[in-house]
């Protein structure tokens, strides 16, 4: 299974872009609400998520995506929830995916150590032993973790998680039927 988690204060678009291309390209996407199943993101829109926290019981997580804004990325990092989550995630070999400033939660728990990871600009700093890329990239897939720089490129990241868990070639189908070229 797949897990979004939501904290109060997170950035809409960040998560509910690519939630959306997910479950469009048939992902089994459960969103998991920290300390509620009501969540308020940043910008005051409230989403209620599948699960609240206290429900969340998978050993076994195919992928754990993290959406950023603040203070939704601290609540996310002051998560025992989520730390449990990233713990059992990691020991399955599963994705860690983490956009804008939830990139730090992962630098904090040492997951980013010697991959290539990118984050909102003034965040740099919590991505501890990462690797910046070399070039301009906004979305970056180093071995099993996807890092985005924000909300600017939530589509981007999205179809990247879609490429990850679906292939390619369905990540650029749902591209192509999204954006109008």
């Amino acid at each position: 299974m797949i897990y979004m988690f939501l904290a109060n204060g997170f950035e809409e678009v960040e998560a509910l872009c690519p939630l959306d291309l997910l479950r469009r390209a048939g992902c089994a996407v459960t969103t998991v609400g920290i300390g509620g199943d009501r969540i308020l993101g940043a910008h005051g829109i409230e989403v209620q998520a599948d699960i609240p926290d206290t429900m969340f019981r998978d050993s076994s997580p195919e992928m754990i995506i993290l959406p950023g804004g603040m203070p939704g990325t601290r609540h996310l990092d002051e998560s025992k929830t989520v730390d449990a989550a990233l713990r059992a995630a990691d020991h399955a070999g599963a994705y860690l995916a983490a956009i804008c400033a939830a990139p730090m939660v992962l630098g904090k728990r040492g997951y980013l150590k010697d991959k290539t990871a990118v984050c909102f600009p003034g965040f740099e700093e919590h991505l501890l032993g990462a690797k910046a890329p070399l070039d301009s990239a906004r979305v970056v897939r180093d071995g099993k973790v996807v890092t985005a720089m924000g909300m600017g490129v939530a589509l981007e990241f999205g179809l990247m998680l879609v490429s990850v868990l679906k292939g390619q070639e369905s990540a650029e189908k749902l591209r192509c039927a999204v954006i109008a070229d």
